[in-house]
Protein backbone atom coordinates (compact mmCIF):
# COMPACT_ATOMS: atom_id res chain seq x y z
CA UNK A 1 0.00 0.00 0.00
CA UNK A 2 1.69 3.33 -1.07
CA UNK A 3 0.76 6.55 0.60
CA UNK A 4 1.23 10.18 -1.34
CA UNK A 5 3.61 12.31 1.08
CA UNK A 6 1.37 14.92 0.57
CA UNK A 7 -1.18 12.86 2.19
CA UNK A 8 0.25 12.17 4.79
CA UNK A 9 1.80 15.68 5.55
CA UNK A 10 -1.36 17.05 5.13
CA UNK A 11 -3.08 14.69 7.71
CA UNK A 12 0.21 15.34 10.27
CA UNK A 13 -0.65 19.15 9.96
CA UNK A 14 -4.28 18.76 10.65
CA UNK A 15 -3.93 16.28 13.35
CA UNK A 16 -1.40 18.80 15.12
CA UNK A 17 -3.68 21.93 14.83
CA UNK A 18 -6.73 20.29 16.33
CA UNK A 19 -4.45 19.04 19.35
CA UNK A 20 -3.45 23.26 19.78
CA UNK A 21 -7.23 24.19 19.62
CA UNK A 22 -8.22 21.64 21.57
CA UNK A 23 -5.17 22.63 24.48
CA UNK A 24 -6.05 26.10 23.93
CA UNK A 25 -9.48 25.94 24.36
CA UNK A 26 -9.29 23.94 27.73
CA UNK A 27 -6.71 26.47 29.25
CA UNK A 28 -7.92 29.33 31.68
CA UNK A 29 -7.21 32.86 29.87
CA UNK A 30 -7.33 36.08 31.53
CA UNK A 31 -11.28 38.26 30.88
CA UNK A 32 -9.23 41.47 30.06
CA UNK A 33 -6.52 40.54 28.18
CA UNK A 34 -6.94 37.34 26.65
CA UNK A 35 -3.49 36.14 28.37
CA UNK A 36 -2.63 32.57 29.38
CA UNK A 37 -1.43 32.84 32.92
CA UNK A 38 2.09 31.72 33.92
CA UNK A 39 2.11 28.43 36.15
CA UNK A 40 2.94 29.78 39.75
CA UNK A 41 0.91 33.36 39.12
CA UNK A 42 -1.66 34.49 40.80
CA UNK A 43 -5.24 34.32 39.22
CA UNK A 44 -8.01 36.34 40.34
CA UNK A 45 -11.81 35.61 40.33
CA UNK A 46 -14.92 38.10 40.40
CA UNK A 47 -18.43 38.10 39.93
CA UNK A 48 -20.00 36.39 36.34
CA UNK A 49 -17.10 34.04 36.94
CA UNK A 50 -14.56 36.41 35.69
CA UNK A 51 -10.97 35.65 36.10
CA UNK A 52 -8.24 38.69 35.57
CA UNK A 53 -3.89 37.73 35.61
CA UNK A 54 -1.93 39.63 38.41
CA UNK A 55 -1.49 42.19 35.37
CA UNK A 56 -4.77 42.88 34.91
CA UNK A 57 -6.38 42.59 38.94
CA UNK A 58 -4.86 46.53 39.39
CA UNK A 59 -7.03 48.09 36.72
CA UNK A 60 -10.01 46.67 38.32
CA UNK A 61 -11.71 48.86 40.98
CA UNK A 62 -13.94 45.91 42.96
CA UNK A 63 -11.97 43.67 45.01
CA UNK A 64 -11.64 39.79 44.40
CA UNK A 65 -14.77 37.40 45.28
CA UNK A 66 -11.65 35.01 45.72
CA UNK A 67 -7.79 34.15 44.65
CA UNK A 68 -6.11 31.53 43.16
CA UNK A 69 -3.07 29.98 41.99
CA UNK A 70 -2.44 28.63 38.18
CA UNK A 71 -1.03 25.20 38.38
CA UNK A 72 0.87 23.09 35.73
CA UNK A 73 -0.61 20.00 34.04
CA UNK A 74 0.36 17.77 36.44
CA UNK A 75 -0.92 19.06 39.17
CA UNK A 76 -3.31 16.04 40.86
CA UNK A 77 -1.56 13.89 38.80
CA UNK A 78 1.72 13.33 40.27
CA UNK A 79 2.81 10.78 43.12
CA UNK A 80 2.11 11.73 46.63
CA UNK A 81 4.70 9.98 49.18
CA UNK A 82 3.09 9.60 52.30
CA UNK A 83 5.44 8.78 55.35
CA UNK A 84 3.69 5.96 57.38
CA UNK A 85 6.24 5.50 60.04
CA UNK A 86 5.04 5.89 63.44
CA UNK A 87 6.21 8.93 65.11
Amino acid sequence: MTTNVRETQDLELALLRRGVDERVAESERCGRCRRTPLVGESIYFYEGGTMLCELCRERERQPPLSKGLKHGPAFGHTIRIADRRAA
